[in-house]
């Protein structure tokens, strides 16, 4: 008996369509009776999504199970109804097809007429695709046109925030939460508090923010800068530019935004709005100042707390002579002190402790002076590794040999039709050879794909170690306290309490832990260097 075909549908439905000539349940029934009309065909499976886009294939469950499926050998033959149900990217559409054909699966979209296993197949695939992705964006463009026209008539799009329920269009002020809104214009205006501050306040008073945990100075900021909450409405914040992708961008002055005043009734009045957005200026930093701030600082962004994760921030102080006096401490202790609990039991804060500014530029020059002097060392060792890589590469199976291997059963392969034809063998003989071959095949395909892989692999880490001995010469060429030089070569710290820091720098195979003690008064802090021990990545 010949073997039957393993044959596999896809179906993408919309669930937000009535239509039953698209339901899942409808096209099941007529892929079962199109499979059943063909001898030698097994249905293996109907995968589906529902309500996805058919221009992003990643984002398809269904889809994407089906290729797996398909890759590992489970499934000989895809059937699709047209081509917009298989996607509506030519390139996606292409590329699976062509992955497919190298793993010898075809594909059929039964209104189309195109089956890809027929010599004109990817010529005509090529033309309704684009055809497809045309619609698409056609499409794409009627919904944002007619998305517009809705804002403009003041229709509004999004979901619910802080003192605002959205249902049907419209903004419908939720009385509990409007209260928060109402305190924190009055603690940032009236009383001239802090952003770090007032989201401090609120999170010790049991006041919650919305869909997240933790109020931050982000969030405070955002709720000062948002003009709903004077009654006025904003839309086409963000744009989404790319109809495939699908990925949303802060609208920069690419597209017109809607904006309508007095559109919905306020939660604060317009002389608190007003007044709030001249201090937000006000206390805003100006271009230089940012400049100044992000290029002084040669460690933001890479001190992080061990204990709870978050980020490290800096803290400066005026000490009675003028001088300033720099530390970093973790931002969920600056902004909730020691670790508790909050009203809702909600747990906030950080016990771990704060580091100066000078104790973190000795330890990095520890840290370079320490790599410097076991540089060679370093070297041998990543050495080592190369030739053990390489030497184990040697002993595994070569690559060429085994497509030679392959080479050789195909051409095999074809030798034993020639023989049937001629009469040498017999169809009976025929097939049990090819089943044999069928089999030696699959066995050296799996062997070169493993090989492959290895060696890929090996490659890689190849390279790494390569970078690695880079890495460490340059180091070489560093010399003195320099601030420029540290920001150039860390990666990031990692602080723990007991003065315990983890240092990473870029390109080096190993961190280092240091333990460290400081002393004399802050005006002239010593660091002292108890404890170092090299670390794995």
């Amino acid at each position: 008996m010949t073997k039957k075909l393993r044959v596999a549908a896809y179906a993408r439905v919309s669930t937000d369509k009535d239509d039953q000539a698209n339901s899942l349940d409808n096209q099941r029934t007529y892929f079962s009776k199109y499979i059943t009309q063909h001898e030698g065909w097994q249905l293996v499976n109907v995968f589906y999504d529902e309500g996805i886009s058919g221009t992003q294939t990643k984002k398809r469950k269904g889809f994407m199970e089906m290729i797996a499926e398909a890759e590992s050998g489970e499934i000989d033959l895809i059937i699709t109804k047209e081509v917009s149900r298989f996607a509506r990217n030519t390139v996606d559409t292409l590329s699976y097809t062509r992955e497919l054909k190298k793993f010898g699966v075809g594909v059929i979209f039964t209104l189309d007429n195109i089956d890809t296993r027929q010599s004109d197949g990817e010529f005509r695939l090529t033309i309704m695709a684009s055809i497809a992705q045309e619609e698409s964006r056609k499409t794409s463009e009627r919904v944002k046109w007619g998305q517009r026209r809705q804002m403009e008539k003041g229709v509004v799009f999004g979901r619910d925030l802080l003192g605002y329920t959205v249902k049907d269009g419209k903004l419908y002020i939720n009385e509990e939460e409007a209260e928060i809104v109402r305190t924190i214009f009055h603690k940032y205006t009236n009383e001239g508090k802090g952003t770090h501050v007032i989201a401090r306040e609120l999170q010790e008073e049991g006041m919650r923010p919305k869909r997240i945990a933790l109020w931050s100075n982000v969030v405070i900021l955002r709720a000062l800068k948002n003009e709903k909450y004077v009654g006025d409405l904003m839309q086409k914040k963000t744009i989404t530019p790319d109809y495939l992708t699908h990925k949303k961008k802060y609208n920069r002055g690419e597209e017109n935004m809607v904006y309508i005043k007095e559109h919905h009734e306020p939660i604060i009045s317009r002389d608190l709005w007003e007044r709030t957005q001249e201090e937000l200026l006000r206390r805003s930093p100006s271009e230089k100042q940012k400049s100044k701030y992000s290029n002084r600082y040669w460690c933001s962004g890479k001190l992080f707390c061990a204990e709870c994760g978050r980020r490290y921030i800096s803290r400066i102080r005026k000490r009675k002579d003028g001088s300033a006096s720099k530390t970093w401490r973790c931002i969920a202790a600056a902004q909730y002190g020691r670790k508790k609990q909050d009203a809702d039991g909600e747990e906030i804060g950080c016990d771990n402790t704060s580091v100066n500014e000078e104790s973190l530029k000795t330890c990095m020059n520890y840290c370079i002076s320490l790599i410097q002097s076991e540089r060679e060392s370093l070297k041998k060792e990543i050495l080592e590794e190369i030739n053990y890589i390489r030497k184990k590469q040697d002993q595994t199976l070569d690559v060429k040999k085994l497509e030679k291997q392959i080479d050789q059963i195909a051409l095999k392969k074809t030798k034993a039709i020639d023989l049937m034809l001629g009469g040498i063998i017999s169809k009976e003989d025929l097939q049990s050879q090819t089943e044999w071959y069928n089999e030696k095949l699959e066995h050296l395909n799996k062997e070169l794909a493993d090989a492959k892989c290895r060696e890929k692999l090996d490659n890689s880490q190849t390279d790494i170690m390569e970078q690695y001995i880079k890495a460490l010469d340059d180091i070489m060429d560093i010399h003195g306290d320099n601030e420029l030089i540290y920001k150039e070569v860390l990666e990031r710290i990692d602080l723990h309490k007991g003065n315990i820091l983890d240092i990473w720098l870029k390109e080096i195979p190993v961190g280092i832990r240091l333990k460290i003690k400081t002393s004399g008064k802050k005006a002239s802090y010593k660091t002292e260097i108890l404890e170092t021990t090299f670390i794995e990545k």
